[in-house]
Formats: structure tokens, sequence, C-alpha cells
């Protein structure tokens, strides 16, 4: 990974999150403010974790190991075993698993993983996904380290020579260590075409079963990524605990770098699984036996790359016994995938409080896409239409109420004419409002019906936006010159904004609106260009929908402007000439 990441930091932009608030202001500004100006009135559960602080382990000579938790002591009810006697290899061996899905790196110091590639996947930087923070070890012992309260032993366990059993057919080896005191086991099995390895780890210390953890610091996933130390968590799902909205059973927790930027968090349960995550992908220890297991969070300042700036990363540590058996899941946050390995790790996948609707959305989406056009941008054009269609009695409604306001603007501009000059602080004004409003009332007509349809655009942006945040089958996909939906335009120029530029333009200048001062339509035809603004960085898939409900926008009120023409304007007003002049 040395490559995958630039050292000099960049200039800093606004993130997808800063975007959407802006835009969201902005609409609520264009909403409640145009009318105002216009002159028209204007219309946790509660959670438990405990926390310790771990002793850490001073720099050595070598690098340092990781910091120490606080796992139990060695077990006192364990009978005691014979100290074995030396187990140490003569020299450092690596031993590379190559599936079909993934290339794994391990080495015989430590018994430890050294590189975690995924096939499949490519970073930011097209390379392939490596999952590993590589650029870490200076600081910290690599993935799959032991964690004792013990720093000697653990320096011991992490740093020695283990001898290797590879198994036969190449997918998985078996690593023994012992140096007359300190003995320790790991066996790694691994699958040919699937994501799911099984591990197993046991330690004695002078003969005595001793609990440890297993750790993966440094970082996880892809680092090549924009706001790597947001994205970043210790994850783990706790079956007990009441989901957000009581709607299903079980509830998932995620800590990032900054939650243990006092100390390390602790916490014990009955965990389905534990692990980390990023945006897209996740290594997570699925417990095989029905016993407690303990989560460690932890805070790294490690480099990206082997000359890069420290950062925050966040790590873990699974564990707690003198046996650890895990059934361990590496590999991408896919519904379906993640639903055959164990319908609970689809809680992966953070929709949060909005799930109950971008959930529906995507499922809509990957319909599409797997029984129909076989491409998430045209399942995006076509759900977009889907839902403008199911929109079309609300916005023939609200143009309807358009041609009815202009109708009435001559009576409108009539009452205005009355408080002509006043300021917005003349208490004549509140007159003016009242005026106005009973007029409307008395008329049928609600000032704001002509903004619904914009209204409901905000929670249909923020859904797309959210399953283009959380979901893997969105990550790379393509739509004719877009090379990945969930991220913005590669090109030089974002193309797919311009044209959505275009289009409100267009938009703006067929749709009517009546009662808003000429100052303020002056102001308003500004609006498309500062939406372009906003929208320019979003996810590709993000301003394809937009664009696309600009289209399906300008087609109705199109069909709109010819079956109820706009009325006939106002004659000008009469000037009677003096005699004499």
């Amino acid at each position: 990974m040395a490559d995958n990441q630039p050292n000099k930091p960049g200039r800093k932009e606004l993130t997808m999150e800063q975007r959407l608030l802006l835009a969201f202001v902005l609409m609520g500004l264009v909403l409640f403010l145009t009318p105002y100006f216009s002159k028209t009135p204007p219309p946790p559960p509660k959670t438990t974790i405990p926390a310790t602080k771990s002793q850490t382990t001073p720099a050595g000579t070598k690098a340092p190991p990781a910091a120490q938790p606080t796992p139990e002591s060695t077990s006192q009810t364990a009978p005691s075993q014979p100290v074995p006697g030396q187990i140490e290899a003569a020299a450092e061996q690596q031993f590379v698993i190559d599936s079909d899905i993934y290339r794994i790196t391990l080495s015989n110091r430590g018994g430890t993983v050294r590189s975690w590639i995924l096939k499949k996947y490519r970073d930011k930087q097209g390379k392939p996904l490596e999952l590993v923070n590589e650029a870490s070890y200076s600081k910290v012992a690599p993935p799959f380290s032991i964690v004792l309260r013990d720093d000697k032993a653990a320096d011991a366990l992490n740093y020695g020579l283990y001898v290797a059993k590879p198994a036969e057919g190449g997918f998985g080896i078996e690593y023994t260590f012992s140096d007359g005191h300190n003995y320790a086991k790991k066996t790694f099995q691994f699958s040919k075409s699937g994501y799911l390895s099984q591990i197993e780890t046991e330690v004695t210390i002078n003969g005595v079963p001793t609990d440890h953890l297993i750790q993966w610091r440094g970082g996880f996933g892809d680092a090549t990524v924009l706001n790597r130390t947001g994205e970043q968590h210790a994850v783990y799902f706790d079956p007990h605990e009441a989901s957000m909205l009581g709607l299903s059973q079980g509830k998932l927790f995620t800590k990032d770098a900054k939650s243990a930027k006092d100390g390390p968090v602790l916490t014990t349960g009955d965990y389905s699984f534990a692990g980390l995550d990023d945006r897209f992908f996740a290594a997570v220890f699925l417990p095989k036996d029905n016993t407690q297991i303990k989560v460690e969070t932890i805070k790294d300042d490690v480099p990206p790359a082997p000359a890069g700036k420290e950062e925050m990363r966040v790590g873990v540590e699974v564990g707690g016994d003198s046996v650890n058996r895990f059934t361990l899941f590496v590999g991408p946050k896919d519904v379906d995938l993640l639903r055959r390995v164990d319908p609970k790790l689809t809680q992966l996948i953070d929709w949060g409080w909005y799930g109950v609707i971008a959930k529906p959305l995507f499922l809509g989406l990957h319909w599409l896409n797997d029984n129909f056009v076989h491409n998430y941008g045209w399942s995006i054009v076509l759900i977009t239409i889907a839902i403008n269609l199911v929109m079309l009695p609300l916005r023939l409604k609200s143009m309807k109420s358009q041609r009815k306001m202009q109708a009435l603007q001559p009576k409108l501009a009539a009452i205005n004419a009355k408080y002509k000059g006043l300021s917005m602080r003349d208490p004549k004004k509140a007159e003016q409002n009242q005026e106005v409003m009973e007029f409307y009332k008395k008329e049928g007509v609600n000032p704001m019906g002509g903004c619904l349809p914009m209204a409901i655009q905000i929670p249909l942006i923020y859904a797309f936006y959210k399953v283009l945040s959380v979901t893997t089958e969105m990550r790379g996909a393509q739509w004719l010159w877009i090379t990945d939906l969930s991220a913005p335009e590669t090109l030089p120029i974002h193309i797919l904004p311009l044209i959505m530029i275009g289009s409100q333009f267009i938009i703006q200048q067929m749709t009517p609106s009546p009662g808003m001062d000429p100052s303020q339509a002056k102001m308003m035809k500004f609006m498309p260009l500062m939406f372009g603004f906003l929208f320019y960085n979003f996810s590709s898939g993000v301003v394809l929908y937009y664009l696309t409900s600009n289209l399906v926008g300008i087609a109705q009120q199109w069909a709109v402007n010819r079956m109820m023409p706009a009325p006939p304007p106002p004659p000008p007003p009469v000037v009677v000439k003096k005699k004499g002049k």
C-alpha cells in the first residue's frame, strides 16, 4: 500500500453531508422565504458500554506491540498443563493464500496476516483493494496478533518465529510457537471461493491456559477514500438490544477512532459478531461458542503510507478466552451475500433512521437491476420516472393552483398597491399579510401549493444519497461515461451536473411564478447555478436522479401548459391626460 495514498494534504472540500445540508437549507429558503418576500403569508435508546483503559507498551527497538487491553487474567479453573519445550522456526517465512476472491499474505513472525487483498474490488486509485494498512506496522503489531495482560509474554508471542504447518490443499495453515514459557497456536482455514474463514487461537503461559484477545489495528478498508478516519469503525452487534424505532430485535453499535481518544473502550456481551468496517467492507468475528466475548476499541496514530503523516485509525481487539474460535467474514457489505452468511450481518449496512425510505428504494433499484436492465444507472432512471408518475396527481394539483394564482394576480396586485412603499418593519405589513391571507382563503387558493412537489424532493434526494453511500452494489456501478455512481464524475469537467443546470433553467422558464416580485424573480434565476454548485461534487447517482426528475418535470409542464394555457395578462392601466398637456 505504499503507493495507495498521497502524503501531502489536499485542499479541504465540503463533504457530501455538508453539501446536502446546504442544498436542504437553500430549498427551505426558497420554499418559505419566497412567499414572504412576495408578500404572501408564511405558512434515543439508552446504551451502557463499560469502558476501561488498558496498559500500553513503550516503544522499543523493534516495532512496538499493540496497546494491551484488560482481558481476564489467566484462567484459574483450568488445569495446568506441562510447559511445552521450545518451538521456533529458524527464519521468517511468508505463506500466500491465493483464492478466487482474495490474496492473503501471512508471516510466521507472530503468525500474523500482513496483507489481505480483495481481487474483485479496486480502491479509489484503481489498484486492487488492500484492506490492511501495511504502513502501520512501524507503530502497532500486524492483524491477528495476540493481546495479553503481560507485555513481555505478548512481545514473545507477537514477534517470535512460529513453526508453520500448511494444510492440505493450500487453503489453511497452523502456526505454533513456544519459548519454553509462552506457548501459542494459531490455526487459519480459508475458503477457495467464499468470504468466510475459520480461525482458532490458543495461549498458555507457564502451562496455564491464558485468556487473550485477537487484534486488528492500524486501520481497515479502502485507505484511498476521503474522510478515512470518519468512515472506519469498530462494530459489534448485540442481539438483545432493541433496534432503532423498535422495528427488529438487535442493535449494531459502532465506534470510530475518536471514541477511544481518551483510552481503549472495553465492552463485554453475548455479541453475534464484532470487528471492523468502513463504508463498503467489513472484517468481523462470529463466535462459534455461545459464550460472552470481549470487544475493545483502540485509537492508533499511524501513517497511511510509509512516509506519510500520522492519522487516527480505529482498531479492535476481540476474544477473551484461553481458546478463541471464530468464523471470520472479510469482504464486501453486499446485501445478498451478508444475508446468506448470517442474516444478522445485514445490520452492517447502516441505513440509519432514514432506512424506512432508503431501504425500500434500494430494494427497488436492486430488483430492476437484477431482473430487467442489469445496470444501476438505468435502474435509477426508471425508478425516478416511476416516482414522478406516482407524484403526477400532486403535481397536477400544484400546477392548477399556480394557474389559478396567475388569474388572481390583478386583484392581488391591487391589494399590494395599497401598501406600496412600506418597509418590512412597518406595523402595517401585518395588515397587508392579513388581507392577502383572507383573499387567498376567499378564493380557495393555497399559495404554498406550488412548492409541495419541491418539498417532497428533499427526502428523496437524501434517500438516494443514503443508498449510494452505504450499499456496496453501487460502488463502482457504471452508467454511460460514469465510472462510479456512488462518487462524483472523474472527468475534468463534470458533465451531468451541467446538464442538470440546463434542465433546471428550462423548467424554471416553463413554470409560472405568480405573485413574485420582479426583484425576487431575478434572484430566482440564479437558483439553477447555485444548485449546480452544490450538486457538482455529489454522487453521480444523486445528480442522475435529480436530472431525470427535471426532465420528467419538463415533459409534464409542457403537457399542462398545452392543456391549461396561461390566462391573458391584465390590460395596462389607462393613463388619463389632462387638458393642455
